[in-house]
């Protein structure tokens, strides 16, 4: 069983879009494709596939026949599901109405959906080995029709295939084939040459010249519509044949269906390890047989919270996206991100070194903080044991709400500051009461700032200096004002305690907006 929800986030926008929403939470329990001739709609569940309608009527009449038997969404090509009379009555009907694009292919869309749909229930190996065999074979395909070996990479450069005779390569296409990824010395050198920037615009096969050690490249970009999805490199020493190049052409239309069930496959994976951490970090066990070790990795851990770039009142899934690029772009392959009461966490190792650590991450988010101070995280104690993994998010979270204007802070670094949060709030309530009050009064009625002077003075005890820079004023404008306040104030101001109560209350009252 798998809910619509998922289903969207493991096809991507690249494929689907909302036309109409429904009720959530709508559970998906399999893909069919209408045949109107025979009465085939769908049933309860269904994610009905509108292939071949013409005209918005059609569409419409599917929309409501869907409706009748309890499917849980339709798909339209993007002309008619954008058709307004066919969105109001799939509103009407409470019915989820989804869009296809129109450069994207039912082929494309419907192998996709396929993997989707049956992912949870994939069995021994899951779909992924098949066409991860699939992918071998292409790749061996296309080096016989261009007599060249080749690989297969997705959009962050990893190594999925590659073809038979990899001697004849190159010093870069041994280290990517052994790494399964290219390295990132010969990423600079083909972003240099402007390479990832023609895959990302355009599904014009192209060659890249030879420079130093790297021999000369043809690149065959793999899109699904607008979406670049992954690419076939060509270790040549010339541009291939136009009718070659032709051949690979449409090898890759449907290799991209391949990749679209690879993504989709990760991606839902992934959704399932963010679940599953989520788990631990509330509760401190999971809710399956899955061990900690493939979610957490090795200990011991802290957990961290990490701020919200898109601001408070945006989808706090877009935060878990954009932080995830940000760590794998700079060294963090796989990061352990999810959420968590609309906040998202980073789970990482406290005693190694490198990405994924929190040593790499406090001084990244230093590092990105001076950039840009939206970028601030939290963390809580190190734990040894997953079942102390709740702890450390609640100290994370404690954390992070006095974390203030700084880039990065710990639960260990921020007990005095949480202290004196906590006793300030509580005496807040009491306002200008004791022997303060006279001190308000007269900040009221006069516009002097003896309140925030007091403050200054209890913080610095014997530290003139110290309390009137913080103030902005003289030291001895300071001592004026203190010899006023103390007639003001009637304690004595030498008592421990006196003071620290004094201290508290007023530092309750500067802390009050105006």
């Amino acid at each position: 069983m798998i809910t619509l929800e998922e289903v969207l986030a493991g096809a991507g926008p690249g494929l689907l879009s909302v036309a109409s929403a429904g009720p959530a939470p709508a559970v998906v329990t399999d893909l069919v494709v209408a045949d109107v001739a025979l009465d085939d709609v769908g049933g309860p569940g269904d994610l009905v596939l509108g292939i071949g309608l013409l005209g918005a009527d059609a569409a419409g009449d599917l929309v409501d026949r869907a409706a009748e038997r309890g499917a849980a969404a339709v798909v339209l090509p993007e002309a008619q599901a954008e058709d307004t009379r066919t969105r109001e009555r799939a509103r009407t009907h409470g019915l989820w109405l989804l869009a296809m694009p129109r450069a994207v292919s039912w082929v494309q869309l419907v192998w996709t959906l396929r993997a989707v749909v049956e992912w949870p229930g994939s069995g021994e190996g899951g779909a992924d080995g098949g066409v991860a065999t699939d992918l071998f074979a292409v790749a061996d395909a296309v080096a016989a029709i261009i007599d060249a070996p080749v690989t297969i990479e997705d959009s962050q450069s990893r190594v999925l295939a590659y073809s038979r005779g990899q001697d004849s390569g190159d010093p870069a296409r041994h280290s990517t084939i052994v790494g399964r990824r290219v390295p990132a010395p010969v990423l600079a050198h083909f972003r240099a040459q402007g390479v990832f920037r023609r895959l990302t615009t355009s599904g014009e096969p192209f060659f890249v010249a030879a420079e130093h050690d790297v021999r000369a490249r043809f690149v065959f970009p793999v899109r699904a519509g607008e979406e670049w999805l992954g690419s076939i490199w060509a270790v040549v020493d010339r541009p291939v044949p136009v009718d070659r190049v032709a051949e690979v052409r449409r090898i890759t239309a449907a290799l991209a269906v391949h990749l679209l069930r690879l993504r989709a496959q990760a991606d839902l994976a992934r959704r399932s390890a963010e679940a599953e951490l989520g788990r631990w970090l509330q509760e401190g066990r999971a809710t399956t047989t899955l061990a900690p070790g493939p979610v957490l990795g090795a200990g011991p851990w802290r957990v961290v919270v990490l701020a919200d770039l898109y601001g408070d009142d945006a989808d706090p899934r877009r935060d878990v996206e954009l932080w995830r690029s940000t760590l794998r772009r700079h060294g963090w392959s796989e990061p352990r991100l999810c959420l968590v009461q609309g906040r998202v966490h980073a789970v990482v190792a406290e005693d190694r070194a490198g990405a994924g650590t929190w040593a790499w991450l406090e001084g990244l988010v230093g590092d990105l903080h001076g950039v840009d101070p939206t970028y601030r995280a939290a963390a809580g104690e190190p734990v040894g044991t997953p079942e102390d993994l709740p702890r450390s998010q609640t100290q994370a979270m404690q954390a992070y709400a006095v974390l203030g204007a700084d880039a990065v802070t710990t639960h260990e670094h921020t007990w005095a500051r949480r202290i004196l949060e906590r006793a300030t709030a509580a005496v807040a309530e009491a306002g200008a009461s004791g022997p303060l009050a006279p001190v308000v009064e007269h900040d009221t009625a006069h516009r002097t700032a003896y309140v925030a002077t007091l403050v200054a003075h209890l913080r610095w005890p014997g530290q003139p200096r110290r309390a009137a820079a913080e103030l902005g004023v003289h030291p001895n404008t300071l001592r004026q004002r203190m010899a006023r306040i103390e007639g003001l104030v009637a304690v004595d101001l030498s008592d421990p305690d006196a003071r620290l109560a004094l201290q508290l209350q007023a530092s309750a009252l500067a802390r009050r907006p105006t």
